[in-house]
C-alpha cells in the first residue's frame, strides 16, 4: 500500500496557473501532483488552461489558482462592489479602531470639470471637519465611565477606549472617505468579480476592474484575460432602473427596522426532519411524517439532540439551513458596512440615499456635538438631492454612514446563528447590534423550539441599546 503524502505545492516553486493545471490533470493521470507539476512551464499551463478552462468551459479548474489582492484608496462606495463577491474573503480598514485625515476621502471621476464639484467637495470637508473635531470631546466623555486603570499611560487608555468614542464619531464619514481591503479570490471567482467591476455605472469601480484585470494577468495571464464589460448587467440595469423611476415615492425619516417577511411556518418540522433523514435510511417525507407525529415533547427532545451540545465557538449541522427567513432591513449605513460582510446570504441593498433620514448616536449629545452633528448631516442631505438630480450613483459618495438604508436579505437558520451571535456580541458596534438582536427576537418569536438555543447574552435587549446608544 503506497505511503500517504500530504504536502504543499508552494507558490514559491510554482506560478498560480501551473498548480491550477496540476490539481486539474490529477483526474486522468495516475502521477503525483508533484511530478506533474514539475514537467509543467508557463507556455504548457497557458495551452491547457485556453483549451479546458476557455474552450470547454471547465471553469473549476481556475479555482485552484489562488491571488491575494491589495487594494489602497478606494472609497467606500468602490469597497461594496468590490466586496459583492461571495466566493472571495476580504479584511478592510476599519472606521472603529483608525482615525481619518482631512483629506481622506474621494472625489469620483465624474464631477471632473462639472459645476456641483465644488460643492461636493466643500460638503465632504465639512463632514470630515466636524468627524475631527467630534473625537477629542467625545473621547472625554469617556473618563468617567472607563477611566484610566493604575499605571496605565494616556497612549494605552486611549487604545484601550478608542473604539468606544470612535463608533460614535464614524456616522459622520462620508461614503468617500477613502479604505484600504486585502482580498483572496481565485481566478474563476476574479474573473466574475472583474465582469460586475468593468460593468459597473460608477467610473471609479471601472478603473478599480482594469486595474486588476492588468495586475492579475501577471500573475494568471490566461484565466481573468477574458474578463470584460458585460452588455447584459449593463442593459438590466438601466432598464429596471427607468421601471423602478415610475414607481418611486418620496423619502420619509425613518429609524432603524428589521421585519421578517417571509419564514416557513413549517421549517423547524423540516429541519428535525432532515437531521433524522441524515442519519437514517428514511425517506424525506417519512422522517417528516414521523417528527410531524411526535408531541410537543418529543419534538423538544429531538430539538435538543440536536442542538442541545452546541458550545460558544461550535458550528451547528448544515441540517439548520433547510429554514429561511427574508427580512426587509432599515440600518444606517455604519451597520451596513458590515453586515455587507456575511456574504453567505441573499443581501439586495438599496442605493445610498439621504432620503430616509439618519441616527444620533446619545454620545454625541452627550458631547454636546448635536447642533453641528444635524447642521453636517442636514448640509450633506442637501447636496446628496442635488447630486441625485443629475446622478443618483455619483450622489451616493456624499451619504455620511449615519444615514440609513434598506436592504433585502435571505438567509438560513445556520448563518442566523452565525450572524446574531457575532454581531451581537459586546466587543461589535451598537448599530449592528441592534439589528442582530431584532433578528434573533424575530426568530425566536415564529421558531421558538429551534431559536431558543440561539443564545446571546442577556444583559442587553434592542430596546436597551436602542435607549443606552442613540438619542
Amino acid at each position: 500500500m503506497p505511503a500517504r503524502r500530504i504536502y504543499l505545492l508552494s507558490r514559491r516553486t510554482y506560478s498560480a496557473e501551473t498548480i491550477a493545471v496540476a490539481f486539474a490533470k490529477t483526474s486522468r493521470s495516475p502521477m503525483p501532483f508533484d511530478q506533474i507539476a514539475a514537467e509543467l512551464n508557463a507556455a504548457d499551463s497557458a495551452r491547457f488552461h485556453e483549451k479546458w478552462v476557455v474552450g470547454y468551459g471547465h471553469a473549476s479548474v481556475a479555482e485552484h489558482a489562488v491571488l491575494h489582492l491589495a487594494l489602497e484608496n478606494v472609497s467606500r462606495v468602490a469597497v461594496e462592489a468590490i466586496e459583492s463577491n461571495r466566493l472571495a474573503s476580504y479584511t478592510e480598514k476599519s472606521t472603529r479602531y483608525q482615525k481619518w485625515d482631512a483629506d481622506a476621502f474621494v472625489t469620483p471621476p465624474e464631477l471632473e470639470g462639472h459645476p456641483l464639484r465644488a460643492r461636493y467637495e466643500r460638503t465632504v470637508r465639512r463632514l470630515f471637519a466636524a468627524y475631527r473635531a467630534s473625537l477629542e470631546p467625545l473621547r472625554e466623555t469617556l473618563r468617567q465611565d472607563f477611566p484610566p486603570r493604575k499605571g496605565e499611560d494616556e497612549a494605552a487608555w486611549d487604545r484601550r477606549v478608542r473604539s468606544r468614542y470612535a463608533d460614535a464619531a464614524r456616522f459622520l464619514l462620508p461614503a468617500a472617505s477613502l479604505a484600504n481591503v486585502g482580498m483572496t479570490a481565485n481566478a474563476r471567482v476574479l474573473e466574475n468579480a472583474l465582469r460586475k467591476w468593468l460593468s459597473h455605472p460608477l467610473a471609479e469601480v471601472r478603473q478599480i476592474g482594469e486595474e486588476v484585470k492588468r495586475i492579475a494577468q501577471a500573475e494568471t495571464p490566461t484565466l481573468v484575460k477574458y474578463a470584460r464589460r458585460q452588455e447584459y448587467l449593463v442593459q438590466t440595469r438601466k432598464r429596471l432602473a427607468r421601471r423602478a423611476a415610475a414607481r418611486l415615492e418620496a423619502g420619509s425619516p425613518a429609524s432603524c427596522s428589521v421585519r421578517l417577511v417571509e419564514a416557513d411556518p413549517q421549517a423547524e418540522n423540516r429541519v428535525l426532519a432532515a437531521a433524522l433523514y441524515r442519519f437514517s435510511a428514511l425517506s424525506f417525507a417519512q422522517a417528516l411524517a414521523q417528527v410531524e407525529a411526535m408531541s410537543p415533547t418529543a419534538r423538544a427532545s429531538l430539538a435538543e439532540d440536536l442542538l442541545g451540545g452546541l458550545g460558544r465557538h461550535d458550528v451547528p449541522l448544515r441540517e439548520l439551513e433547510h429554514a429561511t427567513y427574508t427580512f426587509d432591513l432599515v440600518m444606517d449605513q455604519g451597520a451596513y458596512a458590515e453586515f455587507k460582510r456575511h456574504r453567505m446570504m441573499t443581501q439586495t441593498p438599496q442605493r445610498l440615499t439621504a432620503s430616509l433620514g439618519y441616527a444620533v448616536p446619545r454620545r454625541i449629545a452627550v458631547a454636546g456635538l448635536e447642533t453641528e452633528y444635524r447642521a453636517a448631516m442636514e448640509a450633506a442631505a442637501e447636496t446628496w438631492a442635488a447630486l441625485a438630480d443629475w446622478n443618483p450613483e455619483v450622489a451616493q459618495y456624499v451619504v455620511p454612514n449615519g444615514f440609513y438604508r434598506r436592504v433585502l436579505a435571505t438567509f438560513n437558520l445556520r448563518e442566523a446563528f452565525h450572524f446574531c451571535r457575532l454581531r451581537a456580541a459586546a466587543n461589535a458596534h451598537f448599530s449592528i447590534r441592534w439589528i442582530a438582536r431584532r433578528v434573533h427576537e424575530e426568530i425566536l418569536r415564529v421558531h421558538p423550539l429551534l431559536g431558543r438555543y440561539l443564545r446571546l447574552l442577556e444583559s442587553e435587549s434592542a430596546a436597551s441599546i436602542q435607549s443606552d446608544y442613540f438619542a
